[in-house]
C-alpha cells in the first residue's frame, strides 16, 4: 500500500492487539483503536504509546453501526480482531456471541467497502477444521467448526470473501493458539496456562493430552498483520492462509514448559505433570507451508521463546494475582461484566 494509511483496529485493546497496535505506531501508521476495553485501559495496555499523537482511542461497541461507520471514516485498512474469543466464552450466552462475532461482522463489511477501506485482514482461527486425522491440514481442508467460537469465524470468512473485489483487497489470516506474553495477558490459551500453573503452582494439569495444538508466538503473528498492509493487492486479494509454527500433542506442550523451568528456574525443583481426562475433542495439525511459500512468511520465535518471556514476566511482577484476577481470562471476566 501506498503512503501511510490510516488503520482501523477493532478489538485493539485485546491480547493481540496490544502488541500490534504499538508495532503500526512504530511503522508511523496512524491508528484508530475501537474496544470496549473490558480488560483495561490507559497506560498499563499501551505504555509510552498511550497519548502517541498518531494513536486515536474509541471507547465502544462494535455492534454499534453508528459509532462503526464513524470510527472507519478516513480509514484506508481494517485489522479486524475484536470477537468473544474461546469456546467457553462464546457458550456463556449463545446469542451474545452470534451477535457480536457473525451480527457486527456483516454491516462492518458493507460499511468499509462504502467508506472506502482498500484493505481489509480478517483474524479468523485454525480452529475452522474443528477435528481432523489429516497429518497436514491446509488451507483447503473442509471446514468442521464443532463449536459456535469457530462456526462464526466460518461463516464471516464466507461474508468476506464475497465482497472481496474491485479496489477492497481482503485477506483471511487463520492463526494457530497464540501464546507468550502481552501487556493486556491471556491465561486462558493452552501454552500459557501450562506455564502459569507450572510457575505458580508447581504442578502442571493436563487435561486429556493427545489432542494437537499448533501453535504460534504473539510477536510473530502482529507482525505478520503489519506485513499485510505493506504487500502488493496481487499477493493477498481474496486469500486465505494458515500461521503457525509448531504443532505438538498438549501432553508435549506440558514437557516443554517443563523443561524451560528446569533451565529458568532450577530452585522450583521438579514440576509434577498430572494428567486427567477432558471432553475437548478438538485436535489437528496444519501446515502452514502457502504463507510461506506465497509471501515469505515463516515465523521465528518458538514455543519455548513464549515461555521463557511469560516466565520473565512473573519474576518481573507483571502478572500479579495470576491464578485469580479474572482480567487473564475471558470466561470469567465475561460473566462478571454480564455484556449484553
Amino acid at each position: 500500500m501506498s503512503g501511510l494509511p490510516r488503520i482501523l483496529v477493532t478489538g485493539g485493546a485485546g491480547y493481540k492487539g496490544a502488541i500490534l497496535v504499538p508495532k503500526l505506531l512504530e511503522k508511523g501508521y496512524p491508528v484508530r483503536v475501537l474496544d470496549l476495553y473490558l480488560y483495561g485501559e490507559g497506560a498499563d495496555l499501551f505504555g509510552r504509546y498511550q497519548n502517541h499523537p498518531k494513536l486515536e482511542q474509541i471507547k465502544g461497541d462494535i455492534r454499534n453501526t453508528e459509532l462503526v461507520r464513524s470510527a472507519l471514516q478516513g480509514c484506508e485498512a481494517v485489522i479486524h480482531l475484536a470477537c468473544i474469543s474461546n469456546d467457553p466464552s462464546c457458550d456463556l450466552d449463545p446469542e451474545l456471541t452470534k451477535s457480536v462475532n457473525y451480527g457486527a461482522f456483516v454491516p462492518l463489511v458493507k460499511m468499509a467497502k462504502e467508506e472506502g477501506v482498500r484493505r481489509f485482514i480478517f483474524a479468523s482461527s485454525s480452529s475452522v477444521y474443528g477435528v481432523s486425522e489429516k497429518p497436514n491440514v491446509d488451507e483447503d481442508h473442509p471446514r468442521i467448526p464443532i463449536t459456535a467460537y469457530n462456526k462464526y469465524k466460518a461463516m464471516c470468512e464466507d461474508v468476506l470473501l464475497q465482497e472481496q473485489g474491485g479496489s477492497f483487497t481482503t485477506v483471511i489470516i487463520r492463526p494457530a493458539t497464540v501464546c507468550g506474553y502481552s501487556p493486556r495477558q491471556r491465561l486462558d490459551l493452552t501454552v500459557n496456562i501450562l506455564t502459569n500453573h507450572a510457575v505458580n503452582k508447581g504442578v502442571i494439569t493436563v487435561f486429556g493430552g493427545n489432542q494437537m495444538r499448533p501453535n504460534i508466538h504473539i510477536e510473530d503473528i502482529t507482525d505478520l498483520y503489519v506485513r499485510l498492509l505493506e504487500l502488493p493487492q496481487s499477493q493477498i486479494a481474496g486469500k486465505v492462509f494458515n500461521a503457525g509454527y509448531e504443532n505438538h500433542t498438549v501432553s508435549q506442550l506440558a514437557h516443554t514448559v517443563r523443561e524451560v523451568i528446569r533451565e529458568k528456574l532450577p530452585s522450583r525443583g521438579d514440576i509434577r505433570i498430572e494428567t486427567t481426562p477432558s471432553d475437548d475433542i478438538r485436535s489437528y495439525h496444519i501446515t502452514s507451508e502457502r504463507i510461506t511459500k506465497e509471501i515469505g512468511f515463516t515465523p521465528r520465535r518458538t514455543i519455548t521463546d513464549a515461555v521463557r518471556d511469560l516466565i520473565t514476566a512473573f519474576q518481573e511482577g507483571k502478572l500479579p494475582n495470576s491464578m485469580t484476577d479474572i482480567r487473564y481470562y475471558n470466561i470469567k471476566l465475561m460473566q462478571s461484566v454480564k455484556l449484553k
